[in-house]
């Protein structure tokens, strides 16, 4: 086991603290050697059963980013409708979406029907698939951040919809849709917390029973 030192412990409070959600894109291309390098830690992050059920797509065709940006678009304007007065108009300001800017675009799916592992802690909690996929997801934004990468998680979509579009198969069910770039600026603040749509908590409320 590493010792890690002082410094190393300062360095990576200061990565989660700038792990941020990014919108805003440069459209400059990101080498595939670098975007290999950070795909390369899903293989790193810890899995249920070690049934690794993550699998990735990377949405580049014209047709499938128009078929994922209609999908957001129509998704958005429902969500908008649901909010009203100074909410709806704060809503309507926001940028939720770096998909018509970022140059890298990942739809991650979880593969519910994966027989890797053996449903070894899937039993009682198959929603555990999809917990893993999630801390993979973690590990490659980290990652991604290490690099000076942006990674921006999309989650004003139809999944059903999307999956449909994507042709995946039946039991793949999408976790995530990422956009991934050189960012346009850089903030320390979430994006939303500057805009006025909500605080982060200070502190974290560990309640004992």
């Amino acid at each position: 086991m590493p010792q890690f030192s002082d410094a190393f412990r300062s360095e990576f409070e200061q990565l989660l603290r700038w792990r941020r959600d990014v919108r805003r894109f440069r459209t400059d291309p990101v080498e595939g050697a670098l975007l290999d390098r950070c795909l390369a830690t899903f293989a790193l992050a810890p899995s249920v059963g070690l049934s690794e059920p993550w699998r990735i797509i990377k949405v580049e065709s014209p047709a499938a980013r128009a078929a994922a940006l209609a999908n957001f678009k129509a998704a958005n304007a429902e969500a908008l409708a649901g909010f009203s007065g100074e909410k709806a108009a704060l809503y309507a300001g926001l940028k939720l979406s770096g998909m018509q800017d970022a140059p890298v675009q990942l739809a991650v799916f979880c593969d519910d029907g994966t027989v890797k592992g053996a449903g070894l802690g899937a039993a009682t909690m198959p929603e555990m698939r999809r917990y893993s996929v999630v801390s993979a997801i973690t590990q490659f934004w980290l990652a991604a951040r290490v690099e000076g990468l942006g990674v921006g998680w999309v989650s004003i979509l139809d999944p059903d919809q999307f999956c449909r579009d994507m042709d995946v198969p039946d039991t793949w069910s999408l976790v995530g849709y990422l956009c991934v770039g050189w960012p346009e600026d850089e903030q320390i603040s979430p994006e939303l917390e500057l805009a006025g749509w909500e605080q982060r908590a200070a502190l974290l409320d560990v309640q004992k029973r």
